[in-house]
């Protein structure tokens, strides 16, 4: 019998892990993805549909340019009803974007949803397998540390919305290690796509 819709198989994991370099290496195998990061870029940029509607709510937080985003993140982290404010801003819009992105690629076998915090929003229920990216806990801290802008605090704090690393794996039907050489990490993916698409053939 023929699919109705593609097997959606959900992306996540904390903050470092990984999960950008993972999702690309999905898309080097051929499989679409939908970032929900990137379609929240777009929404929050120059231009973006929920620039005008984020200002209105935190007044100062965004340029010409879009969304400041860390002034925003200054402005919700820390405040948890500043926070779900936001979120109830944010991921209807989102969602609108990842059905748009489910109409387009229907005739694929397979699609991959990269969702940061798919156990922490319930969008676990929305796709078919969870794959989580890890790492252990030393690269986590010296990978979030080496971006731009970020402290110890703010990373503890975002580390503090997310579900333990431990019980994502817990939950997770495949787990994706990245604390491997890359080429050991493209061989996960490569052989986990392999043995999705067999089990849908």
């Amino acid at each position: 019998m023929e699919r109705e819709r593609p097997y959606i198989v959900g992306l996540t994991g904390s903050i470092g892990m990984g999960k950008s370099t993972v999702g690309q290496m999905f898309v080097d195998e051929g499989v679409p993805l939908f970032d929900a990061d990137a379609a929240v870029h777009l929404l929050q940029g120059p231009g973006g549909a929920l620039v005008d509607a984020i200002e209105a709510m935190f007044p100062g937080s965004t340029t010409s340019d879009g969304v400041d985003r860390q002034k925003l993140g200054t402005a919700v982290l820390g405040d948890p009803a500043a926070l779900q404010r936001l979120e109830k801003l944010i991921h209807p819009a989102v969602a609108e974007m990842r059905q748009a992105f489910l109409e387009k690629h229907r005739d694929q076998p397979l699609i991959l949803f990269d969702i940061p915090l798919l156990f922490e929003t319930g969008g676990a229920e929305s796709v078919d397998h969870i794959i989580v990216v890890s790492a252990g806990a030393d690269n986590q801290r010296a990978r979030v540390l080496a971006r731009p802008g970020m402290s110890e605090e703010r990373f503890e704090q975002i580390k503090a919305l997310q579900m333990p690393d431990v019980e994502k794996r817990h939950k997770a039907d495949s787990v994706i290690d990245t604390s491997l050489p890359l080429l050991e990490t493209r061989q996960q993916v490569q052989k986990l796509v392999q043995k999705l698409k067999a089990s849908l053939a």
